[in-house]
């Protein structure tokens, strides 16, 4: 019997935008891989709905019928737990829990049912040395995703992780440790790298997760041209992730909590949808897609995937 794959690849700050190349990195970077996936297409809301041999992709509503604009700690709660988080509150909120968004956090989320199914997750991102003694004196707090993490009882990946390749730096290539956190002995990897890493790690686990949270800095910072790098640098680490991907048993999964970097016009969130896209066979995405509209439906449709079906290998 074999069980399907889940890699959870979370983009922070990323909705479907208008092509105007004056505001939308996604109009304007050069993206062959997600053109290929999406036979033509951009990853912008005029794509959106397509069902294609390789790839589909989904408008999912990231608003969830709460006035205001989304914000991170209530987006991903939702997206970790399927309970419309900014409903229960009346409020969206961000970005950092409070208390009330962190009590859902603590209280089951995808990472505890999957491990409480007797299922490997993991959370593929390395963190510095920095990172956890700030988070030890109390001088930082825990983001939605650590907390989700930590709560359910895994562990964050440290710096030795990612120098033994079983981790990823939240840049994909650990330049940025280099350059912002003078750590100089760890590898730096090609865009394609990091990509086949990515792919390695998601088979090692039932359901894993990445974070990419440097789209959210892009977007308030109305930095074009880092926007663009940043698409396409994902474009590239896509590639090669899809070369080494199992898509008959393995379904990956690309989201956001709210739009921003889609529209550089603004420092603010957007009220935009955000992409659902899916790579896999036709059979895993269809499954998959059946009902997804908005944030609430993801945590369903990924413990239906992962619990509802097993496969002949």
């Amino acid at each position: 019997m074999y069980m399907n794959r889940f890699l959870f690849i979370f983009l922070d700050g990323v909705g479907l935008g208008e092509n105007n190349p004056e505001i939308n990195p996604f109009a304007l970077a050069k993206t062959p891989t997600l053109s290929a996936l999406l036979e033509g297409k951009a990853l912008l809301a005029s794509s959106a709905p397509f069902f294609g041999a390789q790839a589909s992709l989904l408008a999912l509503d990231a608003g969830l019928g709460v006035a205001g604009l989304p914000q991170s700690a209530t987006g991903q709660a939702t997206l970790l737990t399927g309970i419309n988080v900014p409903g229960r509150l009346g409020y969206h909120y961000g970005p950092k829990p409070n208390q009330p968004v962190a009590n859902f956090l603590k209280g089951g989320t995808l990472f505890s049912q999957i491990r409480d199914a007797g299922l490997r997750a993991g959370f593929l991102n390395a963190y510095p040395p920095r990172y956890f003694d700030a988070i030890a004196t109390g001088h930082r707090l825990y983001s939605a995703i650590p907390l989700a993490v930590t709560s359910a009882g895994l562990r964050l990946f440290t710096e030795q992780n990612l120098r033994e390749g079983l981790a990823l730096s939240a840049d994909f290539t650990g330049q940025g440790w280099r350059d912002h956190l003078n750590i100089n002995q760890i590898p730096v990897l090609s865009p394609r790298e990091a990509g086949i890493r990515l792919a390695s790690l998601g088979e090692t686990y039932d359901f894993s997760f990445f974070e990419y949270w440097l789209s959210d800095y892009a977007g308030h910072r109305q930095d074009m041209a880092q926007a663009v790098e940043l698409v396409e640098l994902l474009d590239q680490v896509i590639s090669s992730l899809v070369s080494q991907w199992d898509n008959d048993h393995g379904l990956i999964f690309v989201t956001s909590d709210h739009g921003n970097m889609e529209d550089l016009s603004t420092r603010r969130h957007t009220n935009n949808p955000v992409p659902a896209l899916l790579i896999g066979s036709t059979r895993l995405r269809e499954q998959f897609s059946v009902n997804l509209k908005a944030l609430t439906d993801v945590a369903p449709a990924i413990t239906r995937l992962l619990f509802d079906r097993f496969q002949l290998s």
